[in-house]
Formats: C-alpha cells, structure tokens, sequence
C-alpha cells in the first residue's frame, strides 16, 4: 500500500536554516544542516535499498508558492498569499510502498527523529493512504 509523508514547516523555519533566528527558532548553524542532510540522506538510502521508496522531495520556501484559482472564463487567477506565513505548510513528503500503515508509521516516526537544533520546532510527520482507486472509480 503506498502512503504520503508530508512535512510541515513555516517560512520562519526555513529563514532559521538560513541562519536567521526568529521568534520560532534559532538560527541553523552549517552543522545543523549537515546533520540534518545527512540523516536524511540516510533515510532516503535505506527506502530506495528497501524497494519502498517511490518518490520524495523537499520542497523550497513557502513564500515561493502561490495560490491559484480560475475566473469564471477559466483563466488562472494569482495570488501570492498569504500562504505560508500564518500556518504549517507542506515543506516536504514522501510516497512510500509498503506492507501496512505500521510500517509507514515507523518511517514517519524515524523522520520526525531527524536533528534539529534546541529550540527549533519539530512537526509531527503527517502520514496519509494514497488513494489506489481510478479516476473514474472516485466520482
């Protein structure tokens, strides 16, 4: 069964690893960083040696994204936000292959066990089924 492991962060998380302290976090040294790349990496490793690994991604700053909704006439109508300033956000995920949620939720919970630096926000790790049904079978 595959699974979604989202992460969530906020802009002030991502300006803390850019070494910017805020009322949120403390400034992410390199070597913050480097732990948390490398565990990480680690991660990503053991999923794609398991055959569990399907896709995965980081994803860049919220203030970056942009909401997107459609004029009676269908043309995109662009926002800027906000977005990312007042909530948690999708910062990162996962798509798993796995036997069960059980084991979608040991990853999950050894992503959570990523290092951060005292004082920074850790998130719970959102886990989520993907749905296998069809379009068609959905509606």
């Amino acid at each position: 069964m595959k699974y979604m492991l989202m992460v969530l962060g906020k802009q002030a998380d991502y300006d803390a690893m850019g070494g910017a302290a805020n009322s949120d976090s403390p400034g992410w040294s390199e070597a913050d960083l480097k732990a948390m790349f490398d565990y990480m990496g680690a991660l990503n490793d053991d999923l794609a040696e398991s055959g569990e690994w399907v896709d995965g991604q980081g994803l860049a700053d919220p203030r970056h994204a942009r909401l997107v909704t459609a004029a009676a006439d269908g043309t995109p109508v662009i926002s800027d936000g906000p977005y990312g300033e007042a909530k948690e956000v999708l910062a990162g995920y996962w798509i798993v292959d796995v036997v069960d949620f059980d084991r979608a939720a040991e990853i999950a919970a050894r992503a959570y066990a990523c290092p951060v630096p005292e004082g920074a926000p850790n998130y719970p790790v959102v886990v989520h089924p993907v749905d296998s049904r069809s379009g068609t079978e959905m509606c």
